[in-house]
């Protein structure tokens, strides 16, 4: 489960945001930080009369892990596009380390330390494993020529971590399972290890068991890593530092699971809804996702 609320996390995760920054005060006896490690101010992107996300300010701080949660058409997948390259915001700024920079590609987010992995999965789909994996990142011999061998024992060194019984490395991802797929996607992240994640449903694709393992890769994945996520579990980012809430291209609330919960709203609907009858229901919130709920 998503979170960071034991005293152990909390003191490393001081030390971190102290290297990161390299701006922290003492103040209350603890080490705080400064300047968000990420900053999305005043942005907003439409499509055609459709205001998809409305002047929407959010901040990240280093090492913490951010639930973004909402209705269907909420914006919260079209906001994380943003950050990562896929959509170009109409207006508004993002800023890394206090710094404005300028993302109108994916490739400027990877520059950034940007990684994404969507609920939509982006792979070459006639290349294997290996060769997605390390796609423009290529492993060489001493000729300068492609080492197939090392990027094949690389990947499964990583997709041993995801699943050990992982055993289609040669064959084209277009023959692999859904959620056999979002675990090349998941290792191809793992492998970047970049220190900003934004993750948009990142085990959609899987069973219940399967999303599991994943869930427990992308816990450790997430430590010392700033990671804003939308999960269609709500029991996946309750322990989050802080769930942002938004409805209609606006944020309309943010806060613990315990203060949202207290306050009611959107997030208390839902969170009762998901657990409605004692039973666990899966919350389909992504914008791209219909209105339906099952129960696993």
């Amino acid at each position: 489960m998503w979170g960071r609320n034991d005293e152990r996390f909390r003191q490393r995760y001081f030390t971190f945001q102290q290297r990161a920054s390299g701006a922290t005060s003492q103040a209350y006896g603890v080490e705080m930080m400064a300047t968000p490690l990420v900053e999305m101010k005043n942005v907003s992107i439409a499509f055609g009369g459709v205001q998809a996300v409305d002047n929407v300010s959010i901040s990240l701080n280093a090492g913490e892990v951010v639930g973004l949660l909402g209705h269907n058409g909420a914006g919260k997948s079209t906001l994380i596009k943003m950050l990562s390259g896929a959509y170009k915001m109409d207006a508004g700024e993002i800023l890394i380390n206090g710094n404005k920079v300028s993302i109108q590609s994916p490739r400027d987010a990877r520059t950034h330390n940007i990684e994404t992995i969507y609920q939509t999965l982006a792979l070459a789909d006639n290349l294997d494993a290996a060769s997605n994996l390390f796609l423009g990142r290529e492993l060489t011999n001493k000729f300068g020529l492609v080492d197939d061998a090392r990027m094949e024992a690389e990947t499964r060194k990583i997709m041993a971590r995801l699943n050990p019984n992982f055993k289609k490395l040669k064959e084209p991802v277009s023959a692999l399972s859904g959620g056999q797929r979002q675990r090349v996607v998941i290792a191809r992240a793992l492998l970047r290890n970049t220190p900003i994640l934004l993750l948009d449903e990142a085990t959609s694709a899987l069973d219940a068991q399967s999303e599991q393992v994943v869930q427990d890769a992308l816990d450790r994945l997430s430590v010392g890593r700033t990671t804003l996520v939308i999960a269609h579990r709500l029991s996946t980012i309750r322990g989050a530092d802080k769930i942002i809430v938004m409805d209609r291209g606006r944020v309309v609330d943010h806060g613990t699971h315990e203060e949202l919960l207290a306050r009611g709203g959107i997030y208390a609907d839902l969170y009762r809804l998901q657990f409605k009858d004692g039973k666990t229901c899966l919350l389909y919130t992504s914008d791209a996702a219909d209105d339906s709920l099952r129960v696993d």
